[in-house]
């Protein structure tokens, strides 16, 4: 009988090569140092970087496996081996002496993140990192409905509803996220700890790059909806996310994680 990660395999085979992100993995120095001096220096206005990370209970209390980083504008995903490198992922300098750390704690270089809650709750618990500049895509989300803003939506539902991708595209989109889920979802029958394969199978690299390589499009096409007062309202609120994601008492699960900001 076939297992899951054969299978898998066999349906990403019919997914165009155009259609597959330029993805880099990272796992050593060298590859660490040379990102770093590619992402120093960013702008503060127009967002060029864009982050997510997956792992095995994604908290405080569990693992960062692989960070996720599209830079906008050679168009490449880069795959960290957080799982690997541990805190050489952060601590290695580029060669100005800054480090990934400087980068995701400045807040004069924009990041974009979809939810920074639990990522934040993992960088600092792991690593202590202290994220700064962060615009939060799903509370941009939020900033724009002309309806209840009393919940948050997911990142697919944003995907879904609102990322301008073309036809193909979405089935493209669909077809890797199938495959990724069925490979870690334990109610599919699969385990987080496929994020911990080296080597990472091709289907998890794919499903890795491909949603932070969308939230450049949805980042746009919130960020034209939104006026000054609901930015500098969202800015404020990641801000406040971050803030509370540190704190002794945060809780990354349950139903309070659905609702909107207070006042909002």
């Amino acid at each position: 009988m076939a297992s899951n990660l054969e299978i898998v395999t066999d349906q990403l085979a019919t997914v165009k090569l155009e259609s597959k992100p330029v993805v880099t993995f990272v796992n050593d120095a060298p590859a660490v140092a040379q990102l770093v001096d590619l992402l120093d220096g960013c702008s503060s206005v127009q967002p060029s970087i864009f982050i997510d990370l997956e792992g095995v209970n994604l908290s405080r209390h569990g693992t960062v496996s692989i960070m996720q980083v599209y830079y906008m504008p050679i168009k490449c995903t880069y795959l960290i081996d957080v799982y690997t490198m541990g805190d050489k992922c952060f601590s290695t300098p580029g060669s100005n002496g800054r480090t990934l750390k400087d980068i995701l704690e400045c807040d004069n270089i924009t990041k974009v993140f979809f939810d920074v809650r639990n990522d934040s709750d993992a960088l600092y618990g792991s690593y202590q990192i202290r994220l700064a500049g962060i615009h939060d895509l799903q509370l941009m989300e939020l900033a724009t409905r002309s309806f209840s803003r009393r919940c948050v939506n997911g990142l697919s539902k944003c995907i879904e509803r609102d990322a301008p991708l073309s036809l193909q595209e979405r089935l493209d989109w669909v077809r890797i996220k199938e495959a990724g889920v069925r490979l870690f979802a334990p109610e599919k029958g699969g385990t987080f700890e496929v994020f911990n394969e080296r080597p990472l199978p091709d289907a998890i690299k794919l499903y890795c790059a491909q949603d932070v390589q969308i939230l450049p499009r949805l980042w746009a096409h919130y960020y034209g909806k939104m006026g000054q007062r609901w930015r500098e309202k969202m800015i404020a609120a990641s801000k406040a996310r971050v803030q509370s994601s540190q704190s002794a008492t945060y809780n990354g699960k349950g139903r309070h994680m659905a609702l909107a900001p207070s006042g909002w």
